[in-house]
């Protein structure tokens, strides 16, 4: 995972952890605190889903072992490679971000590297300092539906989004890219289609 999109996702879980309104000030140590907790929230979810697949692996492996003991091997023999084959690229997928996550204090104190702490603050503080003017112009975006309407996961993603490509002038096709990844680990199927749609209409805004 790259450090901006670990930021990314930090930061949307930060926000998740914050009153959905657009009348309030934080702080940096209040951030910063949000941050931790958000840090916290990543890594135990990372844990979780290894849990998961740990037991999805056990269970595979137990229905190839199975299916060893009989005298052929059927055709469920196939069906449990791709079951193993799902379950590695998920475990994979979990472990490069648990890696990162877990070697967060070397992002830190490692010149080299990007600061992804500051990072999140900088991301954090222009979405709850400029609530209303992005939940405005994104409402502009919604064709007949509101912001308010969405679940909060959906309206943090299009936040982010937002202040990607007008504050911290991300290339516009690089903030949806990151945008949909979001959305693809956190949404639904319904609020994934319509991430899309708002995405791309801020896309066509930005680019007149």
């Amino acid at each position: 995972m790259h450090n901006k999109s670990l930021s990314r996702e930090l930061s949307l879980i930060s926000l998740g952890l914050i009153k959905d309104k657009g009348d309030f000030k934080l702080n940096k140590f209040q951030i910063e605190e949000i941050f931790e907790s958000a840090l916290d929230s990543l890594i135990n979810h990372c844990r979780d889903e290894l849990d998961i697949c740990e037991s999805e692996l056990e269970n595979a492996s137990q229905k190839i072992l199975d299916s060893e003991l009989k005298e052929g091997i059927d055709s469920s023999f196939s069906n449990v490679r791709d079951d193993l084959k799902q379950s590695l690229t998920k475990i994979e997928t979990v472990m490069n971000t648990l890696s990162i996550t877990l070697d967060f204090p070397k992002l830190i104190v490692s010149s080299g590297q990007i600061d992804v702490r500051d990072d999140v603050n900088n991301r954090i503080s222009n979405t709850i300092n400029n609530f209303k003017i992005i939940d405005s112009d994104i409402d502009k975006a919604m064709e007949g539906w509101r912001l308010k309407r969405l679940p909060r996961i959906d309206r943090d993603i299009l936040r982010l989004a937002y202040v990607d490509i007008h504050f911290l002038n991300t290339p516009v096709a690089v903030a949806c890219d990151e945008a949909v990844n979001l959305a693809n680990k956190y949404s639904d199927i319904q609020g994934r289609k319509l991430i899309n749609g708002i995405l791309r209409r801020l896309q066509t805004v930005k680019l007149q």
